[in-house]
């Protein structure tokens, strides 16, 4: 079983910078095996020239099928296996629905969710043979829960949690287990230079300057460590029975708490008319 290996492999996608870099650099630390990967490889060359033993660094663009199964190949020639994959490139989409093109809104779904699941197809023939492994994937308080100026950003993270939801109930027989993570704020590059903005439309100022001043003024200032995310996601990996939704940060846990209170609520609300659409009872 993975949680008893001494020392796991771990392949970690989008290590450029922010979380991914956060997690590479304590797995490293942690003294277990590393396929760090980035769009970019020079990014990251880095890390592996000062762990040659340790780390191996791969250019891979997780919308790329054929990229994502030779780094597969790669990591099991170089490691043997991998038993846990951290699913962490993506990127935000800010914008009022009306205000995103429908290329912007493409390309979010294609690196959020199909490029999670890309990666996430090539490891599992490996991860079922040994009948052990942990897939991570890194959500956000935006998949729980969804705001103005995010519609694009919500439909890849809301996709990406009732894919991994399901796909767990597939893959818990095999001994391969599924976290999904979600961060609250985090000083990571998420808000600032990789975040993706719409041409606003003055139509919907009312509802999104607020939104974008506050989303520019926390850029730096957000309550998250991203070293502190990295030791909670070892913890969760090394727990023998680990959650399947992880929120992350103060912010992401209350949010999501008051979220799924209010739906509870609703629900109360609107039971006997959810009732009323059975066959009458004879």
């Amino acid at each position: 079983m993975a949680s008893s290996t001494p020392n796991r492999v771990w392949l970690i996608t989008g290590c450029s910078s922010g979380f991914g870099r956060a997690f590479a650099q304590a797995v490293i630390v942690h003294g277990d095996q590393l396929v760090a990967t980035a769009r970019n490889v020079e990014q990251i060359a880095q890390l592996a020239s000062a762990h040659p033993d340790q780390v191996l660094a791969l250019a891979l663009d997780v919308t790329n099928p054929q990229q994502a199964q030779a780094t597969v190949e790669s990591a099991l020639n170089a490691f043997g296996h991998i038993d846990v994959l951290v699913n962490n490139a993506g990127y935000g989409l800010f914008g009022a629905f009306e205000e995103l093109s429908d290329e912007q809104i493409r390309r979010q779904i294609e690196v959020n969710l199909f490029g999670v699941m890309n990666i996430t197809r090539a490891v599992l023939p490996a991860m079922r043979a040994q009948r052990s492994g942990h897939l991570l994937q890194m959500s956000s308080l935006g998949g729980q829960a969804g705001f103005p100026g995010n519609t694009a950003y919500a439909a890849s993270k809301f996709a990406l949690e009732g894919w991994s939801e399901a796909l767990s109930k597939e893959l818990a027989p095999f001994g391969i287990k599924v976290t999904i993570i979600e961060p609250g704020g985090f000083r990571t590059e998420w808000a600032g230079r990789s975040m993706v903005k719409a041409t606003p439309l003055a139509i919907y100022d009312e509802v999104m300057s607020e939104r974008r001043a506050n989303t520019e003024k926390v850029n730096g200032k957000q309550p998250g460590d991203p070293a502190r995310a990295a030791q909670a996601i070892i913890a969760v990996v090394e727990a023998e029975q680990p959650p399947m939704r992880l929120p992350l940060g103060t912010d992401s846990a209350s949010v999501i708490r008051q979220h799924l209170q209010q739906q509870l609520n609703e629900l109360d609300r609107w039971e006997s008319l959810s009732h009323s659409t059975d066959f009458p009872h004879h």
